[in-house]
């Protein structure tokens, strides 16, 4: 489905296409489960047969569920993509689309579907495609993408509906280009780096098993369409796996739409159950429990709502990051928001298992830049506490689908 690139996650928007055939004998899995021995012809024949009517429903899910997102967003009436999406996708599709509309597209089509695997076991199923969408957006422009698509589904009220839609061969952001910037403000730190799309600091060297944040939710001017995501994460400068969790705002039509979301590269970001307004305060906490097992913790501190869950992911550890962002979507980064001044609060990380603050840590300024070199979001020094900085938007214009952008917001 065409869907943001963060983060996740997020990255050059170059796809490289990794197509993926398999085989299951279906056939020798029932009589596995049944216990019984090799099956006659016509029992054979009835099993495939029933095997292969619940792939094709699967795969008309997954051609309806593309469809009515288009149509969702090509006539403004999000209810039609419920019927073929659990909750927590829709809640995902929404997002994706109000990011489309921030991004300034105005159509998108899908072109083409070339399905290269679907397996269905019992009231689950996977299925892996390759897809080809089309974009118009508002300069008249079009931009057409093909990207490998891993769907889980579920059955639900005798009904298939799509859980999740990951792109793995989707780019990422490569990491921020280090040294000293004189196109850009003085920060904090002797060494600079500068970032099509991330603001903040980063932390390198050693290895991170925990990363935590506080910042309050900024309060977006509803008269400039696009978006920004504020998280805390872990890997990503010196590698391609990305670990993160944050909240996002994004403008579209006159509203602005907060949200809260987690993201593990290369799977898509997802939305969770905690609630967020502009001037709420919150913090994130991802922390390594086992050698795949993480914790993260999302406590919004004004309201007292909490999320928190145990996931599993394979991380570098080799860095950490506080970063403001401008996600990225369809061809390019969708324009920075006008949130104005972002503050973090309580930044520190766990490097080779002592707990140390930004300074302590020698974290390096990211200022994000336009197409020109101007400053779009610019880190402060650090403060003397040595754990808090903020973020401020400047006045430079902001431009869309011209740069990489990381994978976001999937």
């Amino acid at each position: 489905m065409k869907r943001p690139l963060r983060p996740l996650a997020a990255l050059a928007l170059a796809l490289t296409l990794a197509a993926c055939s398999g085989t299951v004998d279906l056939g020798g899995v029932a009589r596995g489960i049944t216990g019984a021995g090799p099956a006659a012809t016509s029992s054979t024949t009835t099993t495939s047969a029933s095997d292969q009517n619940e792939q094709d429903a699967v795969k008309r899910v997954i051609e309806r569920a593309n469809q009515a997102q288009a149509t969702a967003f090509n006539t403004g009436d999000p209810s039609l993509m419920k019927e073929n999406a659990t909750e927590s996708f829709y809640a995902q599709l929404l997002q994706t689309n109000r990011s489309l509309a921030a991004s300034g597209a105005t159509r998108i089509e899908l072109l083409s579907t070339d399905y290269k695997d679907v397996s269905v076991t019992g009231s689950t199923a996977t299925a892996t495609t390759v897809e080809t969408w089309r974009t118009s957006y508002q300069d008249g422009s079009t931009d057409e993408q093909t990207a490998r698509n891993e769907y889980a589904l579920v059955r639900q009220g005798g009904a298939w509906k799509v859980q999740t839609d990951d792109q793995p061969t989707a780019a990422r952001q490569p990491a921020p280009q280090t040294g000293t910037d004189p196109g850009t403000p003085a920060v904090a730190a002797a060494t600079s780096s500068t970032s099509s799309n991330w603001s903040g600091y980063s932390a390198t060297g050693g290895g991170y098993t925990s990363v935590t944040g506080t910042w309050t939710v900024p309060t977006v001017s509803a008269a400039t369409p696009g978006a920004d995501a504020t998280w805390v994460g872990i890997g990503g400068i010196e590698s391609n796996d990305l670990i993160q969790a944050g909240t996002q705002a994004t403008v579209s039509g006159g509203e602005v739409a907060y949200e809260a979301w987690v993201e593990m590269l290369p799977s898509s970001s997802r939305p969770v159950s905690l609630s967020v307004n502009p001037g709420d305060s919150v913090t994130v906490t991802l922390t390594q429990k086992g050698a795949v097992d993480w914790a993260i913790a999302m406590n919004n501190n004004t309201t007292g709502q909490r999320y928190s869950a145990t996931v599993t992911y394979r991380s570098s550890n080799s860095s950490a990051e506080w970063v403001q962002e401008a996600p990225s979507v369809g061809r390019g980064t969708v324009p920075l928001d006008a949130f104005g001044t972002l503050a973090f609060s309580g930044a520190t990380a766990v490097r080779d298992g002592k707990t140390q603050d930004l300074r302590a840590l020698g974290a390096q300024a990211i200022t994000m830049i336009n197409g020109v070199r101007e400053a779009l979001a610019q880190p402060s020094i650090i403060g003397a506490d040595g754990s808090s900085f903020t973020v401020a938007r400047t006045q430079a214009q902001s431009t869309s689908g011209g740069g990489p952008g990381r994978r976001r917001r999937g």
